[in-house]
């Protein structure tokens, strides 16, 4: 099956802004930018992504992408996550994808064997595989297959919007909860407990 994978990412220059109490304007670029890298060489490791797209209105973030071959989709208009996400799922489509896997850059304890078990279950469509942050409140991961199963509800809350939509649209649903895609970096908090994952990982 066709699988895309669809990376939406901030401008650097203003990402990661809950940070700002604990990092400096350059430790949360180079941070972000570390994130990135590390997506893309995970992704780059799982052969059932037939293409990785990363959506951004940032040339920086697109000169990455393309350096690290991956495909660089630039946002039009103004920056909206889930618009750009529809953006990127659309050009999947006109490209026969049969499924698309939006997977935010800023998992920073993500590899690939995690990324597999959302794909091990994508078979047998239409299904929609949701991974939820730590809180259970976000989205950290969604698999979709098809294509346009349903809209995207990406923000505060969005889990169980995703779940509320993929139950109307009739769509098997799989709930997948892991402690490296449950991490993003977006509040002190996650940064103190990444921070403590990576000194018990070195021990």
């Amino acid at each position: 099956m066709s699988l895309w994978c669809i990376v939406p990412v901030k401008r650097l220059d203003g990402s990661k802004s809950r940070l700002r109490g604990v990092l400096s304007p350059d430790q949360r670029v180079e941070l972000s930018r570390e994130m990135l890298l590390h997506t893309l060489q995970v992704l780059s490791e799982i052969p059932e992504v037939e293409r990785t797209l990363v959506v951004s209105a940032d040339p920086k973030v697109l000169a990455l992408a393309r350096e690290h071959e991956a495909e660089a989709l630039e946002e039009r208009g103004s920056p909206e996550l889930n618009k750009a996400l529809s953006q990127a799922t659309a050009l999947a489509q006109d490209s026969n994808a049969k499924a698309v896997l939006v997977l935010p850059a800023d998992l920073p304890l993500i590899q690939a064997a995690d990324v597999r078990v959302l794909i091990e279950l994508m078979q047998d469509p239409p299904v929609v595989v949701i991974s939820p942050d730590r809180t259970r409140s976000g989205t950290n991961a969604l698999l979709v297959a098809p294509p346009g199963t349903l809209e995207y509800y990406f923000g505060p809350g969005s889990f169980n919007r995703h779940v509320r939509r993929a139950e109307a649209s009739g769509a098997r649903i799989e709930i997948v909860e892991l402690p490296a895609l449950g991490l993003d970096l977006d509040a002190p908090k996650d940064l103190e407990i990444y921070q403590d994952r990576v000194a018990l990982i070195k021990e």
